[in-house]
C-alpha cells in the first residue's frame, strides 16, 4: 500500500508548482521531500515528476497520482473534520478560492455577514482563476471555490465535488456614452461589430464568449485591447476608445457614468439570454460551515444582480 505521507507530498508538491514552495508550505527542507518523493517513484517503479528549472512538471503517471490524492487527502481533512464534530468542537476555519470581479462583488459581503455569525471561525480567501481550484477543493486545501462558466467554454471535471450555480449573470454590451446604438432595450451586437472592441486574450473565458456570440450573429470583431481586467474595460469604455461585453453584477458595483449597458439582442429570439453562469465548488458532503456560506453567496449574488439591474443608461 502506498505511503499516504508520501503521497500528500506529492499533493502539495504540484499545487505549489515546486519542491521548494511546497518545503516551505509543509515547514520542511527540500531535500527532506525529494528524498520522499524519491521513495514514492520507486515503490511505483516509475516517474512521477519532471524537475525543471524553477519548478515541476507531472509526468502522465502523476497526473493520475494527483487525482487519486487529491481525493484521498480531502477524504483524511472531511474524516478528521468529521469526527472533531462529533466530539463537539466547532468549524476553526473556512477557507475560500474566487476569481477576481466574484471576489469584489459578490464575496466581501458574504465574508462579512459570515464573521458576525462566527467570530471564532477563521476565514480565508485566494485569488483563483478558473479553471484552477478545483484540485485544492478536492483535497481539502479549500472548503469552497467559486468559480465561473462563460458561453462557449467548458467547465472542468469534478469528480468527488458538487457543483452549484448560485449567479447567471447576464453579459451586457456596453457602449462609451453617445454611441449611436445606444437606445433603450436590447441592441443587436452587428450594431457594434465594426467598433474596436475590449477583451482578454485568445483562451480567456471572456474572448471565449465574444467569440462564440459574434459566430452567432454572424458577425466579425476585431478585439483591439487585451485585457481580462473589467475596470481597466470600463475606463477604456469611457475614454471612447471601444465598447465590450461586461457582467451585469459587474456594472452594479461600478460608477454609472460615461457609458450605457444594454442586453445583447440574440439572433435567435428562443436562444437563453448571453450571461456567464457563477458555480460554488465544495465537497460532495460538505461539513459545517460550507452550507451556511453558500447560502450567503447566493444572497450576496442576489443583491449584487439587483444593483446592476438598473444599468441600461449611464
Amino acid at each position: 500500500m502506498l505511503d499516504a505521507n508520501r503521497v500528500r507530498v506529492l499533493v502539495e508538491v504540484a499545487h505549489a508548482g515546486s519542491i521548494a514552495a511546497a518545503a516551505e508550505r509543509m515547514s520542511f527542507t527540500a531535500p527532506a521531500l525529494s528524498q520522499q518523493l524519491a521513495k514514492l517513484e520507486r515503490e511505483l517503479g516509475c516517474v512521477l515528476l519532471e524537475r525543471r528549472r524553477g519548478g515541476v512538471r507531472l509526468t502522465g503517471a502523476g497526473r493520475i497520482l494527483l487525482a487519486y490524492g487529491e481525493r484521498v487527502m480531502g477524504d483524511l481533512r472531511d474524516a478528521e473534520a468529521a469526527v472533531r464534530a462529533a466530539a463537539g468542537e466547532p468549524p476553526r476555519r473556512l477557507s475560500l478560492g474566487a476569481f477576481a470581479s466574484a471576489g469584489k462583488v459578490l464575496v466581501p459581503g458574504a465574508l462579512a455577514a459570515f464573521g458576525r455569525a462566527h467570530p471564532d471561525v477563521r476565514q480565508a480567501l485566494s485569488d483563483l482563476e478558473p479553471p484552477d481550484g478545483y484540485g485544492l477543493v478536492a483535497s481539502g486545501a479549500l472548503d469552497l471555490l467559486v468559480t465561473h462558466r462563460y458561453p462557449g467554454v467548458q467547465l472542468p471535471a469534478a469528480a468527488g465535488l458538487r457543483r452549484e450555480r448560485i449567479l447567471v449573470d447576464p453579459l451586457m454590451l456596453v457602449l462609451p456614452e453617445g454611441h449611436p446604438a445606444a437606445r433603450p432595450g436590447p441592441v443587436p451586437l452587428a450594431e457594434a461589430a465594426g467598433d474596436e472592441w475590449i477583451c482578454g486574450a485568445p483562451g480567456v473565458p471572456n474572448r471565449a464568449a465574444l467569440e462564440e456570440a459574434a459566430r452567432e450573429a454572424g458577425v466579425r470583431v476585431r478585439v483591439a485591447y487585451e485585457t481580462r481586467d473589467y475596470e481597466v474595460t470600463l475606463a477604456l469604455i469611457r475614454a471612447g476608445v471601444g465598447v465590450g461585453l461586461v457582467p451585469r453584477t459587474v456594472l452594479g458595483a461600478s460608477a454609472p457614468s460615461g457609458w450605457s449597458a444594454h442586453p445583447v439582442a440574440a439572433a435567435d429570439p428562443a436562444a437563453p439570454p448571453l450571461a456567464r453562469e457563477v458555480y460554488a465548488v465544495h465537497r460532495r458532503r460538505p461539513l459545517a460551515p460550507v452550507p451556511e456560506m453558500v447560502a450567503l453567496l447566493r444572497l450576496s449574488a442576489r443583491r449584487a444582480l439587483g444593483q446592476g439591474s438598473g444599468t441600461a443608461a449611464g
